[in-house]
């Protein structure tokens, strides 16, 4: 088993590497996840399995770049549509989408906003109500070519978004909004890509107050579909990474609080643990 991943050295903040057992190697000729995703899924594949023998030292962090986004997509599972009918004054916006054509996509995240596995991510200090999305995330050669599977949590202020679906960039873009990792498993590496199971946990004060799982086999679209429609009339360059929608979703009794600590598990692709803070309103201001 291997991964890509990405480090940060002393010289590079977002160093991609192979990685085997917990030790990270250079991959020649590649030395951002840009650089992969601008190669054809065969060129990939013969740089990645060439020998390398070039160990390196750093921290594991999201498996971005500076230059890649990270879109989502909505109600894609049955019991995410029916969440957010019940969060939501207009319900019936999300029942058209579920059974619509196209589906919703929208803008996530830069590696700004994104955090990886073991870093802190955010709940919004105006928000009441917060919760993870347990999602598994694809990410795209600038080609449209599936190269691998990761974890999000795509971070949701429930009750902003159940206000207005309008105020979903409100509810789901700001800071410590995104987690993304551990890392990414080659897609040539995982059997049945499409049929993995999907299990999330929250924890506070060293107990489990929430838990859950579902499967990609619940999924009410295709990857190709959601590939397709990401790609019409958009252009990326350097790839991009999308992540497919969630299939969890924690009752209306469930709120994460700064402290808790949350742990998703995708069979073949691995563990994201993030512990929460809360994310001032003046956040601008503290960040130097």
């Amino acid at each position: 088993m291997s991964h890509l991943a990405v480090i940060r050295t002393k010289n590079q903040p977002y160093k991609l590497v192979k990685e085997i057992n917990g030790k990270y190697f250079a991959i020649p000729g590649l030395d951002t996840l840009s650089d992969a995703l601008k190669l054809k899924l065969s060129e990939l594949k013969k740089i990645y399995e060439g020998v390398s023998n070039q160990e390196l030292d750093g921290e594991l962090i999201a498996p971005v770049s500076v230059d890649i986004e990270v879109w989502g997509a909505g109600v894609t599972y049955q019991r995410s549509r029916d969440a957010r009918k019940e969060e939501s004054g207009i319900p019936d916006v999300y029942q058209l989408v579920y059974e619509a054509d196209r589906p919703e996509i929208f803008f996530k995240a830069t590696a700004r906003r994104t955090v990886g596995h073991g870093a802190d991510i955010g709940i919004r200090e105006d928000a009441t109500a917060s919760v993870p999305e347990p999602e598994v995330a694809i990410v795209l050669n600038r080609f449209a070519e599936l190269i691998g599977m990761s974890i999000c949590n795509d971070m949701t202020s429930r009750n902003i978004e159940g206000e207005n679906p309008l105020y979903l960039s409100q509810a789901k873009i700001y800071f410590g909004s995104n987690a993304i990792g551990p890392m990414i498993r080659p897609i040539w590496e995982i059997f049945d890509h499409d049929k993995l199971d999907i299990y999330a946990k929250i924890e506070r004060n060293g107990a489990i107050i929430w838990q859950a799982s579902t499967s990609l086999k619940a999924l009410n679209r295709s990857f190709d579909d959601l590939i397709q429609y990401l790609f019409r009339c958009q252009h990326f360059p350097v790839g991009v990474l999308l992540s497919t929608g969630t299939g969890i979703v924690p009752p209306l009794d469930i709120s994460l609080e700064s402290g808790d600590v949350v742990t998703i598990t995708v069979d073949q692709i691995g563990t994201l643990v993030n512990k929460v803070v809360t994310t001032p309103l003046n956040i601008n201001d503290r960040i130097k």
